[in-house]
């Protein structure tokens, strides 16, 4: 009898009783010297490859590949890992290899526990080896529960068949439980402790609603929850604003955000913002002055998930979701790229040498086509673009998953046809910056020792790349914050495995915490002030030009504006329609907090004639249309002197 416990679709949380959590083998936990192999093709598709959802490059080279898979086809092959200490093995998870060209996956396997390498066990049920079923195809993960569990140090996984016109090639994660082990060396450098008191877990839709009331009702004076609009299926997309003065825009204070879950299967940022507003709340609370100066001189907007319908989708079971499995909209839009492709339309004008007279390099507007009804624009894209464009937001990060980079625009390539190609915006400097400032304190994305996770390694680099150089896409939300409003907008890549199991949270809320709260900081470097003209009065949509710069910013509904930059001198232009125009000098310090710059504008001539004509009841001059149109008020005054 075959016994099989192939329970692929009942929640792994459900079920925790039975089953231990993952080893982290996708995670990166466990370390290439940990993975052996019977066999191997060639390098790339070495026992260091056989990690659960590792992507193969796109062109299947040697070094990175998407499987282990053996260099012999026949059932003497398997696959090992060592835990390193004794474990409780309580079940397997397969999947077969990522590939374009290729079809490899097992269709069935034994697994052997060891405590030496040597004399191994095979799994059996009464009299019977177990022969567990495997994978139907290359992607969707098979997890098989063993009968028993077992306590061993190794844990061997043996194909006995496999896809007829394939090979034996495999993706693996071990679901195990360490034993406790007060002599173990490497438990203890590997292990990461929290000594945060927080919500570790995962949030379905319900969970998180009832979260953020939990913060707001904790942290009533500095939090107040809204929706900026409604998913496909009609969930709310919940945002939760952190600020002393909740509700309103406070003149000369920054606006900042994070958002994330645009791809609904990518969950561990939506836990990162969730776990961010209870940390922010309990902190305030207790006085943490670092907090508080944040709060106090920041308005700070988390949305936790922009894609919930896909978040439902992907929550059926952290481990076998596979790679893509609630990525898109419920409609089929992937939301991150399906902003308009404003970077286009300015690089024409550029070619045409329109800029800056005839087409603005900044606040570029939305083309008609984009705004019409039939667009295949996803309902989430256009709240988010309403959203953008309500609050003057300076700098915004999204949170994604699968990889560990921090990458900033522009995410298109300049040249067409090119897939992969540096293009840097006209703030490069200032981007690179802030990508640093995430990934240098991060507690795994610059560290030399920390291996790929897929194809890239983006360690040697400092955990950062212009978007364009690592893959091209047209109407990112980066590229379009960046061209159609002032906000300066990053993406930051997370962790390897894009839905970690619950027990990875409190650790991957250590390795992120710093970088979210110093890339929050970011948003006071540079240079703030207002624009009023000779009354005192704040003039709105002034432009702010730095010399050097080819990018202006405008200034909010009050008059105030604010203009990331690295430290430095600069000269800094403010001009508005019907005004003159200003420049000074501004100076950019390297300690923390943004240097005033204030400007006062006077009127010029033509605009104060036009307004003193309009208040006395006048047409404005315009110039000879027909000689008719400047006598007829002429006439009427003779008429109305005479009466």
């Amino acid at each position: 009898t075959c016994h099989a416990l192939h329970s692929h679709h009942r929640p792994i949380y459900h079920s925790r009783h039975l089953e231990c959590p993952p080893m982290g083998l996708e995670t990166m936990k466990i370390d290439d010297f940990q993975l052996h192999a019977s066999t191997t093709k060639r390098y790339g598709l070495g026992a260091h490859r056989g990690r659960l959802n590792i992507q193969a490059g796109l062109y299947e080279d040697d070094l990175y590949d998407g499987a282990w898979c053996a260099g012999r086809d026949d059932p003497l092959q398997w696959f090992e890992v060592d835990a390193r200490r004794l474990t409780k093995f309580t079940g397997v998870i397969t999947q077969g290899r990522s590939s374009l060209w290729s079809s490899d996956w097992v269709t069935s396997y034994k697994v052997m526990v060891s405590n030496d390498s040597h004399t191994w066990v095979t799994i059996r049920n009464g009299s019977e080896d177990v022969i567990f079923r495997g994978n139907q195809e290359k992607e969707i993960p098979v997890r098989n529960i063993l009968p028993t569990p077992m306590v061993a140090r190794y844990i061997r996984v043996s194909p006995q068949s496999w896809f007829s016109s394939g090979n034996i090639c495999m993706r693996v994660e071990i679901l195990g439980c360490p034993l406790p082990d007060p002599n173990n060396y490497y438990r203890r450098r590997n292990e990461v402790i929290t000594t945060d008191k927080l919500d570790f877990k995962h949030h379905s839709y319900k969970d998180m609603r009832q979260l953020m009331k939990v913060v707001n009702e904790m942290c009533p004076n500095i939090t107040r929850i809204y929706n900026i609009g409604k998913s496909y299926n009609g969930l709310k997309l919940y945002a939760i604003e952190i600020s002393d003065n909740p509700g309103e825009h406070e003149a000369g204070e920054p606006e900042f955000r994070y958002t994330a879950g645009s791809h609904g299967n990518e969950v561990l940022g939506r836990e990162l913002l969730l776990l961010l507003m209870q940390f922010m709340c309990m902190e305030y609370l207790s006085g943490n002055p670092r907090i508080r100066h944040l709060v106090e001189e920041t308005r700070i907007h988390l949305l936790p998930s922009v894609n919930p319908d896909g978040y439902e989708k992907a929550f059926e079971g952290s481990e076998l979701s596979g790679w893509s499995l609630g990525r898109w909209s419920s409609n089929g839009i992937d939301i991150h790229h399906n902003f308009p492709d404003l970077n286009t339309i300015l690089w024409e004008a550029e070619a045409k040498k329109w800029t800056p007279r005839k087409t603005s390099n900044h606040h570029i507007p939305i083309p008609e086509w984009y705004l019409s009804n039939n667009a295949s624009v996803a309902v989430e894209t256009r709240a988010l673009i309403t959203w953008m464009e309500k609050i003057p937001f300076v700098l915004g990060g999204n949170l994604q998953g699968g990889e560990l980079v921090v990458t900033f625009p522009y995410d298109k390539t300049r040249t067409q046809g090119v897939t992969r190609e540096s293009t840097p915006t006209p703030d490069d400097h200032v981007f690179r910056w802030l990508a640093f400032s995430y990934s240098s304190t991060h507690r795994r994305m610059t560290d030399a020792s920390q291996r790929v996770c897929h194809t890239e390694n983006f360690a040697k680099e400092d955990g950062t790349i212009n978007g364009a150089s690592w893959h091209t896409a047209a109407g990112s939300m980066n590229d379009f914050s960046y061209l159609h409003t002032n906000c300066f907008e990053l993406s930051m890549y997370v962790g390897c495995d894009k839905f970690p199991h619950e027990s990875e949270l409190p650790e991957e809320w250590e390795n992120n915490r710093e970088s979210l709260l110093v890339f929050m900081e970011q948003v006071h470097r540079g240079i703030k002030g207002v624009v009023r003209d000779a009354q005192g009065r704040g003039i709105p949509n002034a432009t702010i030009s730095v010399e050097g710069i080819n990018h202006d910013i405008r200034t909010a509904a009050d008059g105030d504006y604010w203009r990331l930059l690295n430290p430095g001198e600069y000269r800094v232009t403010a001009r508005a329609q019907g005004y003159g125009l200003t420049s000074k000098k501004c100076e950019v310090g390297y300690e923390m907090g943004t240097s005033t710059c204030d400007f006062t504008i006077g009127r010029t001539n033509l605009s104060r004639i036009k307004e003193i004509m309009e208040r006395f009841n006048k047409q404005p001059i315009r110039l000879p249309h027909s000689n008719k149109q400047l006598q007829a008020p002429r006439s009427r005054e003779r008429r109305q002197g005479t009466s």
